[in-house]
């Protein structure tokens, strides 16, 4: 193994040898751009071959050939297929966000918790291969404690992200006492978006997810009441 891994870097930088040496002027910028664009074909190729056959089901050799690229190339950009998974969750947790905050900004800062629930799940990414994959890894961390302690890490940030942002929903109505305040409305949230999406899965009934996801949320978020908080 050490071996290989050894004769893969050596041909990831085998294009040194011609001459293109890295202190050249404009080099560095180049090497840059030609590392960026290898990230994000080998994200494009994993998310694919994860898709079709399970992240547990693939090696870090189907990875590297469904990019076209070595060993190498793969070992200069992740450590394992568990960080190039987390690149991935990045990615989408990111695409998502940008789909939240554009709906969200649509109607200016006095939407309610109830407009703001129509306009996200009209928008929100509801992949089905994107679910697939994180249900994948979801089982792979639930039997590796620092992997699932990493994921942890990964759905915290998401629900605090999730919970400031409606904490300043401007004419939100009171949460319901269950709930406990905005922490406790992200995690009804992210609960809900779980739930709705194993579903998902199974009947690949897209629209009717959007559907259940707006009922819930709003029912949820507004305690059956989407009129604003009353007044001191």
């Amino acid at each position: 193994m050490a071996s290989e891994e050894a004769d893969g870097l050596l041909t990831a930088r085998a294009p040194e040898a011609d001459g293109s040496r890295a202190d050249r002027p404009g080099a560095a910028g180049r090497v840059t751009r030609r590392r960026a664009r290898t990230r994000a074909d080998l994200l494009e190729a994993a998310f694919r071959v994860f898709a079709a056959k399970g992240f547990g089901q693939v090696s870090i050799e189907e990875v590297c050939e469904a990019a076209g690229y070595s060993r190498g190339a793969f070992y200069s950009n992740f450590a394992a297929l568990d960080e190039l998974f987390f690149a991935l969750y990045r990615e989408r947790a990111e695409l998502i966000a940008g789909q939240v905050a554009g709906a969200l900004a649509l109607d200016g800062p006095e939407l309610d918790v109830a407009a703001a629930v129509d306009r996200v799940t009209e928008v929100l990414l509801l992949d089905v291969d994107w679910l697939l994959v994180k249900t994948d890894f979801l089982a792979h961390a639930a039997r590796d404690a620092a992997v699932a302690r990493t994921l942890l890490e990964h759905r915290a940030r998401l629900r605090a992200a999730v919970a400031d942002r409606l904490a300043r929903t401007p004419g939100r109505a009171a949460w319901p006492a269950a709930l406990g305040g905005a922490d406790g409305a992200a995690h009804a949230v992210v609960a809900a978006y779980d739930g709705v999406t194993v579903q998902l899965l199974l009947d690949r009934d897209v629209e009717g997810a959007r559907r259940w996801l707006g009922q819930l949320l709003t029912a949820l978020l507004t305690d059956g009441n989407a009129g604003p908080a009353p007044t001191a």
